[in-house]
């Protein structure tokens, strides 16, 4: 049994007694202040081709194609039948979409699915010729999707 009575919470202080406030170390016995170091060395962007994200493609195609249509966000949303704030986290490549909301979006901007991925295979293909020429030995030309 514990000694402590009946209706008392017994605390657990979160920070050493020196960090509390009203425990200050004097400003001679402070560690001295560094700058913070870099998380990850920087590379130039030159050097290192980095493969977009797959949402970030087809987030770009779909607004792209909203874009093109000169569509509202929410017009787009409405009819897709995805709210408003979603579509666009979508098309900022915030959020993996489902194949259902994307084939969603694709209908309501009067795409297939297919189309749509299509579009974002396109880009992804763009990207990659741009980052290291073409690949040797490769003649496939299409798109393949694994699940």
């Amino acid at each position: 049994m514990s000694n402590q009575a009946p209706n008392q919470a017994r605390v657990i202080p979160l920070r050493p007694p020196s960090a509390r406030p009203g425990t200050a170390r004097p400003v001679s016995e402070r560690p001295a202040t560094t700058p913070p170091r870099p998380l990850a060395p920087q590379v130039p962007a030159s050097t290192e081709t980095r493969e977009p994200l797959w949402r970030d493609l087809v987030g770009d195609v779909l607004r792209r194609e909203r874009l093109a249509q000169e569509r509202t966000l929410k017009d787009v949303a409405d009819a897709a039948r995805i709210s408003m704030p979603y579509l666009s986290e979508v098309e900022r490549g915030r959020k993996e979409a489902s194949s259902e909301v994307l084939a969603a979006a694709a209908h309501a901007l009067g795409l297939g699915l297919g189309d749509l991925l299509s579009l974002a295979q396109g880009e992804l293909t763009r990207h990659s010729a741009r980052g290291r020429g073409p690949v040797r030995g490769s003649s496939y030309d299409g798109m393949c999707l694994a699940a």
